[in-house]
């Protein structure tokens, strides 16, 4: 592999030597031309690539953010249940001592 791109180097700088420094002169601009084209092109794949990662960032922060507030919902509703029931187990404890001492006054 080594060799064929040594050849094919070789063959291309005797082709150049061979051209008129007019012909040398437009191959120049055609490779200056291929080059700068390919660093634009470059440039905007990165842009692109830029853009869709913050997009991609923005968006899992979001259904972070709607995911942490339905926790915290759930959250709420969980411990205002828990609340409830230990009220009414306090009530039920006060009632049932109320009733058992009316039992021992009686």
């Amino acid at each position: 592999m080594k060799r064929l791109t040594i050849i094919a180097a070789g063959a291309a700088a005797l082709t150049l030597a061979a051209c008129s420094p007019n012909a040398q002169n437009e191959t120049a601009e055609a490779g200056n031309a291929i080059a700068a084209d390919a660093n634009a092109t470059t440039r905007n794949a990165i842009s692109d690539v830029d853009q869709a990662s913050e997009a991609a960032f923005g968006s899992a922060e979001n259904a972070m953010d709607r995911a942490g507030e339905r926790i915290d919902g759930s959250a709420d509703r969980a411990g205002a249940a828990i609340d409830n029931g230990a009220d009414a187990a306090a009530d039920a404890t006060g009632n049932a001592m109320v009733r058992a001492g009316n039992a021992i006054r009686n």
